[in-house]
């Protein structure tokens, strides 16, 4: 989904009086972990939005050089194809900062590994009256162990 289109939709599902709730990540390898954090993030309201950072800018992030593994369109498609994802956005962005400012969810969504400080966006849904909230990460789950693991 476009950046705009995402727009109309959280004007629309606003309008009709639906909680909005947006996270952001990479998403490469999608495990147990990850779908867990997606249901637990979409629990929390009507409307799940997944911001996925471009391929782009998950290289910027200085992760392994050959990441991502899968291109920003296959993993928008796995995304979107789990039940509890309503739109998936693409930003290339080094921050979601723009993409939450442009929606303005009503519930911000961060692993429980980010401090509260550091979660980007906060500033901008706490000064509508929403809420951030860190859901706690599936033990034994980890891209980076993954990758090692069939690395050797």
């Amino acid at each position: 989904m476009t950046r705009s289109d995402a727009v109309s939709l959280v004007a629309l599902k606003r309008a009709q009086g639906r909680t909005i709730v947006f996270t952001n990540g990479v998403f490469d390898i999608l495990h147990p972990g990850h779908v867990r954090y997606l249901r637990d993030a979409r629990a929390l309201g009507d409307l799940l939005i997944v911001g996925l950072n471009s391929d782009r800018s998950v290289r910027a992030l200085g992760k392994a050089p050959d990441r991502p593994f899968n291109t920003e369109h296959e993993r928008a498609e796995v995304l979107q194809a789990l039940a509890f994802v309503d739109a998936v956005v693409i930003f290339d962005e080094a921050t979601p900062h723009q993409i939450i400012s442009a929606l303005q969810p009503d519930i911000l969504v961060k692993g429980a590994d980010w401090g509260e400080n550091a979660i980007v966006g906060r500033d901008v849904v706490e000064a509508r009256g929403g809420k951030v909230v860190r859901i706690p990460l599936a033990e034994g789950y980890s891209t980076t162990t993954i990758i090692e693991r069939v690395r050797t």
